[in-house]
């Protein structure tokens, strides 16, 4: 077996392991040199799955400071999609591209448009991410009047999985925001991308 399957193998079944109740959120797991004697594998080993469930919010802590079940993340209700986000936000990249033929056609542009595109990261009161959003608008950016959204669901994409500490093939919703002027014409689209296991869609009242 690779290393890299193993370490893999080791996480999933402390995943396991937690979700049986063998501990419970806040408590403290066992110290490497312990667990790697348990799986019979170098800590190093260990360390990895450690550091695999800490990206995936299994696991808190620091491995020199120890590890421990972290809380589930609390569940929230989206019911309006074009509200400022009420918490901390932070800004991942800027950086322009070229309409696609989806964003083309969402922002009625000509394919291949050159578009400012925004990545957000939402988060949630502990500083943990809750929501992706990424823009993208024909500049100079405008003003709206309203708003449009249709709600999917879909696989996170491997980035998205680092930035929400789910696993790659995790679900997640993914609400498709288009923004309107005073004409209804679009002025700016987005993707919310929010992890299932965090989030209720209740969506009423469109403006």
């Amino acid at each position: 077996m690779s290393a890299d399957a193993r370490y893999r193998r080791i996480a999933a079944d402390i995943r396991a392991r937690i979700q049986a109740g063998e501990w419970v959120p806040g408590e403290a797991l066992p110290s490497r040199q312990l667990m790697a004697s348990q799986y019979g594998v170098h800590e190093q080993t260990v360390r990895l799955a450690y550091v695999l469930l800490r990206q995936t919010g299994i696991l808190e802590g620091e491995h020199r400071r120890g590890v421990y079940v972290a809380h589930p993340p609390a569940m929230r209700t989206l019911t309006d999609p074009d509200a400022p986000w009420p918490y901390g936000a932070e800004t991942t990249d800027t950086t322009p591209c070229r309409a696609t033929a989806d964003l083309a056609e969402r922002l009625v542009v000509p394919q291949g448009a050159r578009l400012q595109c925004e990545v957000v990261e939402c988060l949630d009161p502990g500083g943990r991410s809750a929501m992706l959003v990424t823009s993208w608008w024909r500049a100079p950016r405008r003003q709206h009047v309203a708003f449009v959204a249709e709600v999917g669901v879909r696989p996170v994409t491997e980035e998205e999985a680092r930035s929400l500490g789910l696993l790659v093939d995790a679900m997640a919703y993914r609400l498709v925001r288009t923004r309107l002027d005073e004409d209804g014409r679009p002025v700016e689209t987005a993707d919310l991308v929010l992890p299932m296991d965090r989030w209720l869609i209740r969506l009423s009242g469109m403006k």
